[in-house]
């Protein structure tokens, strides 16, 4: 078999693998080898920063297939009835690092990318339909909480209960995060959820409220407290090496698309606020509809490329999909595309793994890492012949608002508390033994040496807003007075 010559980023052939040009066999080395420098050059640059969130993960291509009528709800081309469209799904931890242990107590990231005829359209979501804070301003607070200390550079799980406690809004989520579920056995047994609330409008203009539900056909699998270190110690990357056997020996898996649909004018004098993040809808007021399902079937060629540089963002809303008034959501608009203009650099939307299949005509150019630049002309409007924007597609997604300019929590429904969820979760959706996990899980998170004394107080008293069994529990195992 004949090797192909190897060469520079250029395309020049190189002289030499693995000798570095000198003066002599023992002599200095040459700044005119500029095969060398290339060489350490890019080196020093391969790595793009991390995701200051969602660091850890790892993904897969698949295909979208929707096999049910919502023409009713929405006019977005992805979502008609025998539609196919291709995906990337991305999955991640939150909190750790690049190099962290996929079985750690954390939520997963769950992020769609279609790549459809009209765009991207992206989904950010996690293994969890709800949040930890409601408002973007508190976001980098509690990320920062749950991230290194300035000091040492060490996690803190007594900085962790500080700020949880501080904002019971957050209840609901660790509730979640402490069961079972917040360690689960594989990336292919976790549901995923859009977990905000979106907009979805008809060829009509009717509107209406949306929730994604995406139900793994695997079934939910968990991991113990003691299952989860152990996996840790010895197989940090299990996830990402299960997804990864199990595409490549053909054994695709799957999630079955629903949603939950809310009509338009439900929002304003429902029970409680149905763009709160730490909040879920009541499946009997209004259960989950079964539209289709997604398939992952092919691996990445190369990680970095596909996975690492992979951006997604909330902001990628296509035709009959727009955003709604969640607080988060909002946020996050503007958020997730500014963290990728950073991390990967202002054309990162002109990657292969980030590039929409539909045609690109924007008016913006220029900058670092230009591919697929603008020809004239480079402005609008025009008289040149340049393409000009058309509103028309977008036509339904206008809706009235108004109020005065506060700063203010969601406090306008009658059931806008911060327990409510949680103690449900506890009283209705927990078998005995999860119970019993979920106050292990807790009283092991709260046992850690740097916790103080007035914390673990105040991890009871939290548990015990939830409900009074969890926080006797949780008291007992701390021994701490409830």
């Amino acid at each position: 078999m004949t090797v192909p010559y190897s060469t520079d980023d250029a395309g020049h052939p190189a002289p030499s693998d693995g000798f570095s040009q000198s003066v002599g066999a023992n002599g200095p080395l040459l700044l005119q080898d500029h095969f060398l420098i290339q060489k350490m050059a890019h080196f020093n640059r391969e790595r793009v920063p991390e995701r200051v969130v969602h660091a850890k993960g790892g993904g897969a291509f698949g295909e979208l297939e929707i096999t049910e009528d919502v023409s009713q709800f929405t006019k977005a081309d992805l979502f008609q009835k025998g539609r196919r469209t291709p995906l990337l799904l991305r999955f991640s931890t939150v909190a750790g690092e690049l190099g962290s242990a996929d079985s750690a107590r954390d939520p997963r990231g769950f992020a769609l990318k279609f790549y459809t005829e009209h765009g991207n359209y992206d989904i950010v979501g996690n293994n969890t339909p709800i949040f930890f804070v409601r408002d973007p301003s508190k976001f980098s607070d509690f990320i920062h909480s749950q991230k290194r200390r300035a000091d040492n550079q060490l996690r803190d799980h007594n900085m962790q209960w500080d700020f949880w406690t501080l904002n019971p809004e957050s209840a609901h989520q660790v509730s979640f995060l402490m069961t079972d579920r917040g360690t689960p056995k594989s990336w292919r047994h976790v549901h995923g959820f859009g977990s905000h609330t979106f907009l979805w409008y008809n060829a009509g203009g009717e509107k209406f409220w949306v929730k994604y539900h995406f139900r793994t056909d695997q079934g939910i699998e968990n991991l113990t407290a003691g299952e989860a270190k152990a996996l840790e110690a010895t197989d940090p990357d299990a996830h990402r090496r299960d997804l990864w056997e199990a595409v490549k020996r053909g054994d695709f898996p799957s999630w079955t698309v629903n949603v939950q649909v809310m009509p338009f004018e439900d929002a304003a004098d429902y029970r409680f606020n149905p763009f709160d993040l730490t909040k879920v809808w009541p499946h009997g007021d209004y259960p989950e509809i079964t539209i289709g399902r997604f398939t992952l079937n092919r691996n990445p060629e190369n990680y970095f490329a596909q996975i690492e540089q992979a951006a997604f963002e909330p902001s990628n809303l296509v035709p009959g999909i727009g955003a709604s008034p969640d607080k988060m959501l909002q946020g996050r608009l503007f958020s997730y595309p500014d963290t990728h203009r950073y991390r990967i650099g202002p054309n990162y939307q002109q990657l292969p793994v980030n590039a929409p299949t539909s045609p690109v005509r924007s008016y913006n150019f220029d900058g670092p890492m230009a591919y697929a630049n603008q020809a004239d002309p480079v402005y609008a409007p025009n008289t040149a012949g340049g393409a000009a924007a058309d509103g028309a597609p977008y036509s339904g997604e206008e809706y009235h608002v108004t109020g005065e300019i506060v700063r203010s929590a969601y406090r306008l429904h009658k059931e806008d508390d911060d327990f409510g969820q949680a103690r449900t979760l506890w009283d209705d959706v927990l078998s005995a033994g999860d119970r019993a996990n979920m106050v292990a899980n807790i009283v092991g998170h709260a046992s850690a040496p740097e916790v103080t004394a007035d914390m673990k107080k105040r991890v009871v008293e939290y548990w015990t807003n939830v409900h009074p069994d969890l926080g006797a529990g949780v008291a007992a195992g701390l021994g701490t007075p409830a």
